[in-house]
């Protein structure tokens, strides 16, 4: 089910109205694409701040009603105040559902606890990649990539060419690099300790490293009487 919003149409334009909507806790916007012409709209702030918040917002088709009419859309930009908890200006992309789509949408890692990396190894595994840029049809976006991790052992790395897309959904990946590194299991070495096994602290290797006092002169003998 689409996440749902309401959005006002707003006929006002310019700084000035739109500095008067921040005043009324309305947010400005825009909706775009499509074949219909772009409309000016307006929000309730708070509610959308709130909207804001929740992950599948920015990664999944949204419904917006808009007078009687309810059309899909995808955030697409989000303007904030550099450091006011305001938003600024917000932008909405109408959905084609003939045409594909390129979305950012988070990357979820699952299992990670139980793979023998980390259950047998205590390896370290880092996720390099947090969120990627994916294509398909408006009916085929997710709202998440997930990587299972349940195989991972010490010293393996996720690529992309191992992530498992859902049907129709290709990874988009700029530059010369196709084979991104999405995560990382390494073991830390750990400090070789003494023959003996006994820990060497700290202030005993300082004190090792200073050279001992130079022994003190001789005293010279008396002169005789």
């Amino acid at each position: 089910m689409a996440t749902e919003f309401t959005a006002f149409a707003r006929t006002n334009q310019g700084t000035g109205a739109s500095r008067r909507l921040r005043s009324a806790a309305k947010v400005p916007g825009i909706v775009y694409g499509g074949e219909a012409k772009p409309e000016m709209i307006e929000l309730d702030h708070n509610p959308l701040w709130h909207a804001l918040k929740k992950e599948e917002f920015h990664s999944s088709i949204l419904s917006m009603t808009l007078g009687s009419a309810k059309t899909q859309v995808l955030l697409r930009d989000v303007q904030y105040h550099p450091f006011k908890q305001i938003i600024l200006h917000i932008d909405f992309q109408r959905v084609d559902a003939n045409k594909k789509l390129h979305m950012k949408v988070p990357v979820h890692y699952v299992n990670q606890d139980i793979s023998p990396a980390v259950k047998l190894s205590a390896a370290v595994v880092n996720h390099i990649v947090n969120e990627v840029e994916i294509s398909c049809l408006p009916k085929d976006l997710p709202r998440f990539v997930e990587i299972d991790m349940k195989d991972m052992k010490a010293g393996d790395s996720i690529h992309a060419r191992d992530v498992k897309l859902p049907a129709g959904v290709d990874l988009v990946i700029h530059g010369r690099n196709k084979d991104i590194v999405f995560a990382t299991a390494s073991v830390v070495a750990e400090e070789a300790a003494p023959a003996d096994g006994a820990p060497v602290a700290a202030a005993e290797v300082a004190a090792s490293k200073q050279k001992a006092p130079a022994a003190a002169a001789p005293a010279k003998d008396a002169k005789k009487k």
